[in-house]
């Protein structure tokens, strides 16, 4: 299902689909705690308890190839993906493409790259399940003649700005076209003219014959075919009429022989109409009964997130991200830049669960799941973002020494990591207070603290430059208090800090990405997204490494001691010179607010 779409109103756009708008808090905020639905599972049991289709599970994803999917997206794939793979089935990845002048192969590609990144496939028993509304034109084209000789259809003359004023409001019905009437043969003349190009866009469409009184506008007459003179990615000239998505959607499932079509709530009010153009085209015998089943479940709503493309294409063409795979964004290709992990995003869906009513999620629901999939995996390294140097004025000048920590503190097995201590060293420029407060524990003047993994050392003095800025802390260390040594048991201190070797360091580029937006409902009442925008949400830091970091390759992942996790950029890496983006930090900062 087409989870987002630009904003239109009903009848204004010919090309509408179902909205889905992110404005406003709904309901409930959703937190880890609250029950998981399986209302949906429960309807699948029943039917396979009855035998309805004979014990078979086919669901499909329908995304529109116009643009990147994003998190909203991700639920939906790890729902209809998940659900048939549970029950021993299938689901088809199907491209929603009848909309020539907004899709293109980019979109395809990219749609394609990421279910099968987010872990999840389309073939069955050798056979490939990936599928175009595209390869159905014809089909579609034959169908809406039969409708159309069987007075089920009919072609409307009138221009888009005369059907919206006729169609009603939600308390008052619509009227009917002028052209309702037409004869059997005059519609289908006219809309053979329609495909042959005869006539300019917006000349006529073709609409359903249904009911304009209907409390549900969806019902009243809808379009299903209209004329675009625009050329396809796939099918090229060929066609300049295209059907609309209501249409196109249904007979698609049915063709597809889907059994349970799972879609997102906005798309409920359109289940009559989904229903009436499976149940008029069987009476026509085309198809034959049960039919595909639409059942809806919440959309995936997240704080401190946009997902309208429409928005998410002003960030990108305002300058404001610095592109759709930009770690800020809630974009799949954003999200895997930034570091979080395909488990990590299908362990969050499983922990939201399904239900029928609309919630928000809380964005740090989806940090926890990172973290918690990164804290076992990854490898750790020590990172100084804000240095400060740090002389040990007793250490051999031209000397150094190796120290060791573990690869992983809770797995031995996977090995030690070494690294030089030298007489200069960077240290992180918080863990230095010359007048400190009380309770402060790290290094200031007269105390002593331990360099993690290394020795014991006691501040002397400062240098400061003209300004009384401080440029460098001296001390002096205690040779017989080395981590991992007999004396070192000797030194109870109760500060600890992290340090690298000036010498030996590895120097690059580091990008502290947070939350794009420091409201968890950034377009609230309609206001303006993007006056909601985290101005902290990047950072770039030159930072200094322990020497093995450098190894890191393109997307690897690292916990950088008390930073958080870490990711080596796929953008700007190479081998031997990564480039770090902060996927998480390791602990919620954000809790209090949400």
């Amino acid at each position: 299902m087409n989870i987002e779409f630009n904003d239109v109103k009903l009848g204004a756009n010919l090309d509408h689909k179902p909205t889905a708008s992110s404005s406003a808090p709904i309901n409930t905020l959703v937190r880890p705690a609250d029950k998981i639905s399986n209302f949906i599972r429960n309807i699948i049991d029943n039917d396979n308890r009855s035998d309805k289709w004979g014990q078979r599970v086919e669901t499909r994803f329908p995304p529109e190839p116009n643009g990147h999917l994003h998190i909203g997206h991700a639920k939906s794939i790890c729902v209809n993906f998940g659900i048939a793979r549970d029950y021993g089935g299938i689901c088809h990845l199907r491209f929603d493409d009848t909309n020539p002048e907004k899709e293109g192969i980019e979109y395809v590609n990219s749609i394609i790259d990421a279910v099968r990144w987010l872990g999840f496939d389309w073939q069955k028993d050798n056979r490939e399940h990936l599928y175009f509304a595209s390869d159905y034109y014809d089909q579609l084209y034959a169908f809406a003649e039969l409708l159309i000789q069987r007075g089920k259809v009919y072609v409307d003359s009138q221009n888009a700005e005369q059907i919206h004023a006729t169609r009603g409001t939600l308390t008052m019905p619509g009227m009917p076209s002028p052209y309702r009437n037409r004869t059997s043969d005059e519609n289908l003349r006219l809309f053979r003219q329609m495909k042959a190009g005869k006539f300019t866009e917006g000349a006529h469409v073709l609409r359903a014959k249904i009911d304009m009184a209907s409390p549900n506008i969806n019902m009243r007459d809808p379009i299903i075919y209209r004329i675009r003179f625009a050329h396809h990615y796939r099918t090229g000239d060929v066609w300049c009429i295209y059907p609309m998505y209501d249409y196109t959607h249904c007979v698609s499932d049915a063709l597809e022989n889907i059994t349970h079509s799972l879609c997102t709530l906005e798309f409920e009010d359109h289940r009559p109409l989904y229903n009436w153009f499976l149940s008029e085209l069987t009476d026509a015998g085309v198809f034959t009964r049960p039919l595909p089943q639409q059942i809806e479940f919440a959309r995936l709503n997240m704080t401190y997130v946009i997902t309208s493309k429409r928005k998410l294409l002003q960030l990108v063409e305002g300058k404001y991200v610095d592109g759709w795979d930009d770690p800020r964004m809630p974009t799949i290709v954003g999200l895997r830049r930034r570091g979080f992990t395909p488990e990590s995003i299908r362990l969050m869906c499983e922990r939201t669960g399904l239900t029928k009513a609309n919630s928000w999620i809380d964005f740090g629901l989806l940090e926890a799941a990172l973290r918690e999939d990164l804290d076992e995996k990854l490898p750790r390294a020590i990172a100084v973002l804000d240095p400060l140097k740090l002389i040990v004025d007793n250490y051999p000048l031209d000397s150094e020494e190796m120290c060791s920590a573990p690869v992983h503190p809770h797995h031995v097995v996977r090995g030690t990591r070494v690294f030089p201590f030298s007489r200069e060293l960077w240290i992180e420029r918080a863990d230095f207070n010359e007048n400190p407060p009380k309770g402060y524990f790290r290094l200031f003047p007269g105390n002593h603290v331990r360099l993690r993994y290394g020795f014991v050392v006691e501040c002397t003095g400062v240098d400061k430059d003209n300004n009384s800025n401080i440029i460098a802390v001296h001390c002096n260390y205690f040779a017989d208090s080395k981590s991992g040594t007999q004396g070192s048991n000797h030194y109870k201190v109760k500060g600890n800090i992290h340090w690298v070797s000036v010498a030996h360091a590895y120097c690059t580029e580091v990008r502290l990405y947070d939350r794009l937006f420091k409201e968890p409902y950034p377009d609230a009442n309609g206001r303006d997204f993007l006056q909601a925008l985290n101005p902290n949400a990047k950072r770039v830091v030159t930072a200094y490494l322990e020497p093995g970091a450098q190894h890191f390759l393109p997307e690897e992942q690292v916990q950088f001691e008390r930073h958080g996790y870490f990711v080596a950029d796929c953008v700007n890496s190479v081998p031997g010179k990564p480039v770090f983006n902060r996927s998480v930090s390791l602990r919620d900062s954000w809790g209090a607010s949400t």
